[in-house]
């Protein structure tokens, strides 16, 4: 991405906050003349992060998103480069690393494999499947007909270099297949040991308790962030009453909330998708400012940048939420894996919400095809409460 702006506050803080009787990371000694290479030598053995429990998994309270190695933003790493960039997140203590077949499409996943093949029993691993491609890798259709689950599988076990998935999600809800066929083919591969836990994303209530009542869901994966709160409305109250672990993902608002995005921003021809988002035209860009304002001033307050200010405040909503911020960046992984250091009092949190309601959001957060394939439920303006969410029901039960 092109950024023309100078007013970013990322590097506000770079090394790690310590405070009595808190978590003591490894000082990251990096400064402001450092380059984003910087690699801390002393560090070669994973750091002991903070955990949480999605459903019945353990993990790092922060997880990795591994999207952007592939695709969305400009410019992307090199391959070395980006799996230099996921070996450094183990070694600073990332437990949960997360793909998708979606992802290139299938050079994700590639990616991925490759990458965490020296240290493959000593994480949790995700991936989705759901979304059908043509021999030109072109999209073609939500595709969730057991036969074709089973066929990503074996093709996502190949590509990730295992024998077996961690938590493996229906990336997008197939308003073709009743959710209760997917989560039977999901609890038969399970049995066969090629899966493990399972979850779904962009899934309404209707939907999560459908497939929970068949296999019980490991996590959901909806987009969450402090501009973005749909999730508030039927989804975090069924997680919290199922116990069930939410990651959301987008977690730092598609890079808006880090304040590297603003409407001087010109977009690369590449990233013609985040840049036809509502939200990232212009004059969008312009009203929402106020809100990297918002965080920044209480960054001031606890010594962090606005990206740090909005993981924190995500931590604090539920404990069983995980973030998995995406970044391509040896120096923001590590200024993201620093807001686990963030403390925000109550006061904070009070104040974040208030000024956040008087702001308000202007622009949807996807585009309407997009949207199409969430879930009901999914997004503010429709709820699935007393309906059954957007698959049909099974035959056995008309």
């Amino acid at each position: 991405m092109n950024k023309r702006n100078n007013f970013n506050r990322r590097d506000f803080l770079t090394t790690s906050l310590l405070s009595a009787g808190s978590l003591m990371l490894p000082r990251l000694a990096y400064s402001a003349e450092s380059n984003d290479n910087y690699v801390n030598s002393e560090l070669s053995v994973p750091t002991a992060l903070p955990r949480r429990k999605i459903g019945t998994l353990e993990v790092s309270a922060l997880g990795a998103g591994c999207m952007n190695f592939v695709q969305t933003y400009s410019p992307r790493p090199s391959k070395q480069d980006a799996i230099k960039v996921i070996q450094r997140a183990y070694e600073l203590g990332i437990t949960f690393f997360d793909v998708a077949q979606s992802y290139g499409p299938y050079t994700g996943e590639e990616l991925v494999g490759e990458a965490i093949a020296p240290f493959r029993d000593k994480i949790v691993l995700s991936t989705k499947f759901g979304h059908e491609y043509g021999a030109d890798k072109k999209w073609v259709r939500l595709n969730s007909q057991p036969n074709y689950i089973r066929k990503m599988t074996e093709q996502s076990l190949k590509r990730l270099r295992t024998d077996y998935i961690d938590l493996y999600y229906q990336h997008r809800v197939d308003p073709n297949v009743p959710i209760e066929d997917v989560a039977g083919t999901i609890q038969d591969l399970i049995k066969e040991g090629k899966i493990r836990h399972w979850g779904l994303s962009e899934a309404g209530e209707a939907t999560i308790r459908r497939a929970h009542a068949v296999k019980a869901v490991t996590a959901i994966q909806n987009e969450y962030s402090f501009w973005t709160r749909d999730p508030e409305q039927e989804v975090l109250p069924t997680c919290e009453e199922l116990g069930i672990g939410f990651v959301p993902w987008s977690p730092l608002g598609q890079g808006f909330l880090t304040g590297d995005i603003t409407p001087r921003t010109v977009f690369h021809p590449s990233e013609d998708l985040i840049s036809n988002f509502p939200r990232f035209k212009p004059d969008a860009i312009k009203a929402n400012w106020p809100l990297v304002c918002l965080l920044q001033n209480i960054g001031e307050l606890v010594y962090a940048t606005s990206a740090q200010v909005a993981l924190a405040w995500l931590l604090a909503r539920k404990p069983f939420i995980v973030p998995i911020p995406g970044t391509t960046n040896l120096k923001h992984l590590a200024m993201n894996i620093n807001s686990l250091q963030v403390q925000l009092t109550q006061d904070d949190l009070t104040a974040l919400d208030r000024e956040f309601e008087r702001i308000g959001v202007h622009g949807g957060r996807t585009t309407p095809p997009l949207q199409k394939r969430h879930d009901m439920g999914a997004d503010f303006g429709n709820s699935s409460k007393g309906k059954q969410g957007n698959t049909p029901l099974p035959k056995n039960s008309l």
